[in-house]
């Protein structure tokens, strides 16, 4: 099992803050950074200094680290003209010596569209948005000739489909969500990777089960599997309480739908989604100064998962 640190800077955070932490995701052994791809705060509360483009932060964390995997989860299609998308994807690749992942989905948070004068077209419009988009940017990345497109959203006319990224034939592409039909189908056809955030282990259980089935209809072979949990640990009741306040979370809600309690715990927890199939865990950290929140982890959890 891999651990992946999983930030979710909307909610008020500076580059200098997530830069901290992705240091601290190198130095201390985790596989990746991955940060979401919002422009707004999702819950109530004080916004901080308010959010930072996702892949403006990765560019820089780029080239400020030098092994962990650098992503979102995820992009929203909403947000971004796909051409454009896979040359800014492109470009942070090559500058990061191929370290990217590109996550990418639907968009689901009207209010921060409305904040931004961001289209938000109804559920069924983006689907098709996004399986264009994952057509586009799929192609542009592998054309060895100039690739054009014509969709119902979307036409690319003879792009010289450049830059291409560090990674060959392409980076990895994530694809998330429950969705129990179309989410599926577009993991089998597009993604490498399948992640499932923040839901209980049955319904992991049973979404890893729709995506299997999927590949298996369209004859596809491997495919990575992922989860998502918000993670707070803690030596003993009264470091769990304490991160747990810190996050304005209960301690039992959280062990009950999250990673949550001693590392004994968390290890437990861990391996329950190991034996379904995962084999990366996305350890969402929302208190992002907490740095010793990721060394217990590290010293704690990770060398037995």
């Amino acid at each position: 099992m891999k651990l992946r640190i999983f930030t979710e800077p909307q909610e008020g955070a500076t580059y200098d803050d997530l830069l901290a932490v992705a240091q601290a995701t190198e130095r201390l052994g985790f596989d990746a950074f991955f940060r979401s791809d919002h422009y707004a705060r999702i819950g109530a509360g004080d916004p901080g200094p308010g959010s930072t483009d996702a892949w403006v932060t990765l560019a820089g964390l780029a080239r400020e680290t030098s092994r962990i995997r650098l992503g979102t989860l995820v992009s929203p299609v909403t947000f971004r003209l796909p051409g454009p998308l896979a040359i800014s994807v492109a470009q942070v690749d090559q500058m990061s010596g191929g370290r990217v992942e590109l996550g990418l989905g639907t968009g689901w948070f009207d209010r921060e569209h409305a904040a931004y004068g961001i289209p938000f077209p109804p559920v069924g419009e983006r689907f098709e948005r996004f399986e264009e988009q994952l057509e586009i940017i799929t192609g542009l990345w592998g054309a060895a000739k100039p690739y054009s497109f014509e969709g119902a959203h979307y036409r690319v006319e003879d792009s010289p489909a450049l830059p291409k990224p560090g990674q060959r034939p392409r980076p990895p592409i994530i694809i998330g969500g429950g969705g129990a039909r179309r989410t599926p189908r577009l993991a089998a056809r597009f993604a490498d990777e399948y992640n499932l955030p923040f839901r209980s282990l049955e319904e992991t259980r049973s979404a890893f089960g729709r995506v299997r089935e999927a590949c298996e209809a369209a004859g596809r072979g491997s495919m990575v599997y992922s989860a998502a949990q918000t993670v707070c640990a803690g030596r003993d009741e009264a470091e769990i309480a304490r991160r747990a306040a810190a996050i304005g979370q209960d301690v039992a809600a959280l062990r009950e739908g999250a990673l949550a309690g001693t590392p004994a715990e968390i290890v437990e927890k861990i391996g329950k989604f190991a034996e379904m199939g995962a084999e990366r865990m996305y350890l969402q950290v929302m208190d992002l100064a907490d740095l010793d929140h990721l060394e217990l982890i590290a010293a704690e959890v990770m060398p037995h998962v």
